[in-house]
């Protein structure tokens, strides 16, 4: 008697598309995604992933091709961003359309490519890094404004995109231990202390604590969650953010 021998189908990844996902934040929501079952499709100026600029937007918008050559993504990290810390009086027009480019476009640049594939799945997860201090911080007007921005889209999104099966929600990290933050806050100097004298928790935060909050979003059983801003901050929002 003769046995057929029959094969056990590859098991299909779902993809999830991080922008800045070759270092800090980005690289660890990456290793998580991993964890979690995903495959993440990292986009990024450095690193194993595709490489481009994401300040260009016909760069992004190659970059944006070449991931959905592989098919539909129906989850989306927008972690890309940049700090040009600087007074309010001496922040140059070029830092702020940097930062504009960056930390706003490029997220509403990546939502509109892969929002017909969510769409057509009737399912889709957006998470947007914003920050804390979208609420409010010293030396840091195009950085804020642009966080902010963020927020106002994550909840334009939500209310738009809900119907269709998709969340929309951001992240607003507090002080998380990166190079980008070593580079606004070099260890060791005073501003820096007092950050973390002003953390009710008394540490830093590391990426790996932003990147389990991004996993709960990203998750199909966070579908009731939606225009939300979740604070990973170790409690320096409290009595700072509204109820």
């Amino acid at each position: 008697m003769s046995h057929q021998q029959t094969s056990t189908p590859a098991l299909v990844r779902e993809r999830v598309l991080i922008t800045g996902g070759a270092a800090g934040i980005g690289a660890a929501t990456a290793e998580r995604c991993r964890a979690e079952g995903y495959e993440p499709v990292v986009i990024d100026r450095a690193g194993n992933g595709i490489r481009a600029d994401l300040s260009d937007p016909v760069d992004t918008a190659r970059a944006l091709n070449e991931a959905l050559a592989g098919g539909p993504i129906t989850r989306l990290v927008n972690n890309v961003g940049i700090v040009c810390p600087a007074s309010a009086e001496t922040q140059t027009l070029a830092e702020f359309d940097l930062a504009v480019s960056l930390n706003l476009r490029c997220a509403f640049q990546c939502m509109q490519a892969l929002l017909p594939g969510m769409k057509a799945a009737g399912f889709g997860r957006i998470v947007n890094m914003s920050s804390r201090a979208a609420l409010g911080k010293e030396l840091r007007t195009a950085y804020a404004a642009t966080k902010a921005g963020l927020i106002g889209m994550t909840r334009v999104w939500a209310l738009e995109l809900g119907e269709h099966g998709i969340t929309s929600n951001a992240i607003g990290p507090g002080p998380i231990r990166t190079e980008l933050f070593d580079r606004a806050n070099p260890p060791g100097a005073a501003r820096t202390l007092a950050i973390v004298e002003a953390v009710p928790v008394k540490r830093i935060g590391t990426p790996d604590d932003v990147a389990h909050a991004v996993a709960y979003l990203l998750d199909a059983r966070s579908g009731f969650v939606t225009g939300q801003v979740l604070y990973v901050c170790g409690g320096m929002t409290v009595g700072v953010a509204g109820v």
